[in-house]
């Protein structure tokens, strides 16, 4: 039932195939796994096909070693007319030591609700923000996106300018 889940949690082992050379995670292969799960909640929460529209923000804080438990934890915290932002933490731990869960990656990812898969965008449910948290985390998410829209006009000008 759309509307009804807010927040979503993928955990799962890194794997061999997930390691660069120097034996950790490498970026792409964390990348992979945030758009997994914000697709995962797109679709819980709107009912319908989902596209990636922006990543933003993103933050590779800390390492993920080979055998790790990884965490990508999605929380709703705006919604637009057909679009839906998750802001998204990835984190991670030894399964065998006591120690706790470490932030190794954060960032913003906004989707599209779309009425097919080739289809045009459609509405999708709004978000009720009740708490002072909820608040503060729909503003922290417009002011990521926002940063990221300044980058690529940023990049546009010196793109423009080198032709």
């Amino acid at each position: 039932m759309s509307g009804q889940q807010r927040e979503l949690t993928l955990r799962f082992l890194a794997q061999p195939t997930d390691v660069n050379y120097g034996g950790k995670v490498h970026g792409g292969m964390v990348m992979k796994w945030i758009d997994q799960a914000g697709y995962a909640a797109a679709v819980g929460w709107s009912g319908r096909y989902s596209v990636t529209v922006a990543v933003g923000g993103i933050r590779f804080v800390a390492p993920i070693r080979i055998s790790d438990l990884v965490t990508v934890s999605t929380k709703l915290v705006h919604t637009g007319t057909s679009s839906m932002h998750f802001a998204v933490d990835v984190m991670a731990a030894d399964p065998i030591s006591d120690d706790a869960p470490r932030l190794c990656t954060h960032c913003v990812i906004v989707f599209v609700a779309l009425d097919g898969v080739e289809g045009k965008p459609v509405a999708v449910p709004p978000l009720q923000l009740t708490s002072d948290e909820d608040k503060r985390l729909a503003e922290y998410a417009m002011k990521v996106m926002e940063l990221s829209k300044g980058i690529e006009q940023t990049v546009e000008r010196y793109r423009v300018a080198g032709n």
